[in-house]
């Protein structure tokens, strides 16, 4: 079977104390290749640990991920993953750092050269391939670790909030370069993010999860990432359902807010 399957994933978290907390319940999931999903959901519902459980970080309590008919059982190159924060090699320059995955694979430059001076060229790098790492801005410095994970040729690209310590600016700019590379490279995304006005820019397919236990309250089919392609990302805000969709999704994550609050007040 090809494409990622999320069959039945559940994680609980034993405590010192003796006590547990269920993190997900009976998640499941099947994404075809290419295609691109965010996630989204009130804090606490599971999105990261579900995310790292994908990446091979994490073994779930119960059920498994398989990613072209084969079981995931721990970290692989065929699963990139790009961070909130970079997690870039600040010793090393731009060149050095996006080149890392294959020069680690023993490839020699003859091999990785022309992919990794094509990726630094497509993600507007091109005038810092020399730059060192602390010379950058967070914004370049979010480009040059999308670069390196896709140099490395994953079937599956894992992104958690990669954007959200960008200025409103550098986010929307970032946005529409994710987009541009999953049309490009026909790469699977998963996208996690607290951003409902994102999830909808930059998901195809985007779920909303409910509080914990984690698990799948609604799934939407939406046309804005295709359109935000070729599509100034302000006028794609226009498109007819974004707005209703935005504030239905807005409201829902409202009340599962309130929820966990009233839990909360009731635990005190």
């Amino acid at each position: 079977m090809s494409g990622l399957s999320i069959q039945n994933i559940s994680m609980r978290f034993d405590l010192p104390n003796g006590s547990s907390v269920q993190a997900l319940k009976n998640v499941s999931l099947d994404l075809k290749p290419g295609e691109l999903l965010s996630v989204l959901g009130p804090s606490g519902c599971g999105k990261t640990t579900l995310l790292n459980i994908v990446a091979g970080f994490l073994a779930p309590t119960e059920g498994r991920i398989e990613l072209n008919g084969h079981k995931v059982t721990g970290p692989d190159a065929e699963r990139g993953m790009v961070f909130q924060q970079g997690a870039l090699f600040e010793w090393m320059n731009v060149r050095e750092n996006v080149s890392f995955g294959p020069r680690m694979r023993g490839q020699k430059e003859a091999e990785w050269k022309d992919q990794v001076d094509h990726l630094i060229s497509v993600t507007g790098l091109g005038d810092f391939a020399d730059k060192s790492i602390y010379e950058l801005s967070g914004g370049m410095q979010q480009r040059v670790a999308l670069a390196r994970c896709l140099a490395n040729s994953p079937d599956v690209i894992l992104m958690d909030e990669p954007l959200g310590a960008l200025d409103a600016l550098t986010r929307e700019k970032m946005q529409g370069l994710v987009l541009k590379l999953w049309k490009e490279t026909g790469k699977t995304i998963i996208l996690i993010t607290h951003s409902v006005e994102e999830a909808l820019l930059l998901g195809e397919r985007l779920l909303v999860m409910a509080p914990r236990p984690g698990r799948i309250h609604k799934e939407y089919r939406l046309p804005f990432a295709e359109m935000g392609v070729n599509s100034d990302l302000r006028q794609v805000k226009k498109a007819e359902g974004y707005s209703k969709t935005r504030e239905e999704i807005l409201a829902m994550i409202w009340d599962m807010e309130e929820e966990i609050m009233g839990r909360s007040e009731e635990v005190q």
